[in-house]
Formats: structure tokens, C-alpha cells, sequence
């Protein structure tokens, strides 16, 4: 009967005829989406179910390349720089390959996830990171193949993967410490100049001059290279306040860099505003 599906089946596709019965897959496709310290990851994979086999060992044969789920392989992403069990992953998606063993699983970071189960090729070159983890036995069965996180911190979390009474559990590092301190840092040492350039724009066009020319000196005072059109910003508000003096002194600030910038129309601008101001 099993041989007379599948003819039928081959021969509906082989037609191009798409079938219109929709039914219950035996292994329903999940995803997971979890923040682990201020990284996003997320995880899709296919769960199937004991159904009264004997799994690993069997279904699932000891120390050889399993897709970790059904049909297509299971696919990990990371918005950011990782850790799997202390060594490094750059973001991105990975294939997650397993081996499980009696007493330890290899956890396989793989770059190739184009991939309907295992690859029919195995590239080394391709493996971003692989972690041995120990196998537990639980004290129950799990009916359905099931991917978890657990025991989270501030920046770290464990990936667990949890079949029939089997458990095996990779921890997940982030640098969400690092990121936090930089941006509390940041933050404590007030507004960039980028923000003083913006907020000087701003003012100059809402006609508050002292304001603007307040944020555009604070802007190229905090700046470790101030750009040419931070000078160009600043000549028209000096010019604006009825500061002639300053007004040429930044434009021929601006001219210089715009010119070693290779930018003409900057130059033109700083040209015309100079003459119009009566430069020397």
C-alpha cells in the first residue's frame, strides 16, 4: 500500500498537479523566537514523535550525522556575535547538525543551510563551530522531539534539545554586559556631536540663533574631526548672528576640508558665501 502512495504521489508532481487535500503533518514545523540579553535568535525546526519506537540507538543510530528533527534540517539565527559552549559564532543563520552518542552529543554549528536533512556532502570548511555536550537521562520520555532555552541570565542562555528520556543542553553567551556598559557610558557622557550638529541645524532654521550657534560650537568642540559641513553650518549661523568675523574664519575652515574632500559643490558654496562676505 506504502509503495502505492508514494507511485501516485510521484506521478501528481511529475504531472504538476498540486495536491488539494490538506492534512496534520506527522512532524508540525516550529519556531522559536527568544531575546537572550539584548540578542535575538531564533530557532525552526520540525518535531517528530516516539510513536512507540526505541529513538537513539535506533531511530536515531548513535554517533552518526543526524538533522536534529525531521525533514528539513533544523536552522539556528543570531542577530549578534555569539558563544555556543565557550567558542565564538559570528551572527548570522546556521544548520544544526548533531551526533548523538550514549554518553555525549557533538552539537554542530553548520554554514550551509540549504539543505532538505543532511547534506549529501559534508564540508569541514563549512563547520562554524562544533561543541561536545554531555548526554542526560531523564527520568520520564518526551513523547515529541522538543528545542527549549533554559537557565537564563542577563546574557546567557542554554539551548536544550529534549527527545524520548534523552537531554543534552548547549549554553549560549552574548555580550549583552559589554554592550550595556558602552551604551550606560554613552549615555552618561550626554549628547554626541552629531546630536549638537542636529539640534544646531534645527535652531538655525526656526530662527533662535543664539541656541544654534550654542549646539554647532559644541558640536565641532566635541568632535575629533569636524567635518566640512559642520564649518559650512557654522559660518551661516555666525553669519546669521552677525558674526562676519567667525562667519568667514568657519568657511574657509569648510573650503579647506571640502576641498581635501574632493566635494565641489561645498567648495562653490564656501566660495560664494566668502565673496559675499567680503573675505580677504
Amino acid at each position: 500500500m506504502k509503495k502505492i502512495v508514494l507511485f501516485l504521489s510521484v506521478a501528481l508532481l511529475s504531472f504538476g498537479i498540486e495536491a488539494q487535500v490538506k492534512a496534520p503533518q506527522p512532524s508540525p514545523i516550529s519556531k522559536i523566537e527568544q531575546v537572550i540579553g539584548l540578542t535575538d535568535v531564533s530557532v525552526e525546526y520540525s518535531r517528530p514523535s516516539m510513536k512507540g519506537r526505541t529513538i537513539f540507538g535506533d531511530l536515531v543510530p548513535f554517533d552518526k550525522l543526524w538533522r536534529t528533527g525531521a525533514n528539513k534540517n533544523t536552522q539556528i539565527t543570531f542577530s549578534d556575535d555569539v558563544k555556543v559552549g565557550g567558542k565564538e559564532l559570528k551572527k548570522g543563520t546556521y544548520a544544526i547538525f548533531t551526533k548523538p552518542g550514549k554518553e555525549n552529543w557533538d552539537v554542530i554549528f553548520y554554514k550551509d543551510t540549504n539543505n532538505w536533512g543532511t547534506p549529501q556532502k559534508w564540508e569541514d570548511a563549512k563547520v562554524a563551530a562544533n561543541v561536545k555536550v554531555k548526554a542526560n537521562t531523564l527520568p520520564m520520555n518526551v513523547e515529541t522531539f522538543t528545542i527549549m532555552f533554559s537557565d537564563f541570565t542577563m546574557e546567557s542562555a542554554v539551548l536544550n534539545f529534549i527527545w524520548a528520556n534523552t537531554e543534552a543542553a548547549v549554553t549560549i553567551q552574548t555580550s549583552a554586559k559589554e554592550a550595556t556598559l558602552a551604551s550606560i557610558e554613552k549615555a552618561m557622557a550626554g549628547p554626541s556631536d552629531g546630536d549638537h550638529y542636529q539640534a544646531a541645524t534645527f535652531y538655525k532654521e526656526i530662527g533662535e540663533t543664539a541656541k544654534a550657534k550654542e549646539h554647532i560650537d559644541k558640536a565641532i568642540s566635541l568632535s575629533k574631526q569636524p567635518a566640512f559641513w559642520y564649518y559650512r553650518q557654522q559660518s551661516l549661523i555666525y553669519a546669521k548672528s552677525g558674526d562676519k568675523d567667525g562667519a568667514i574664519k568657519a568657511a574657509k575652515m569648510s573650503l579647506e576640508l571640502a576641498g581635501k574632500a574632493g566635494n565641489a559643490d561645498y567648495v562653490k558654496m564656501n566660495k560664494d558665501s566668502l565673496a559675499e562676505w567680503g573675505a580677504k
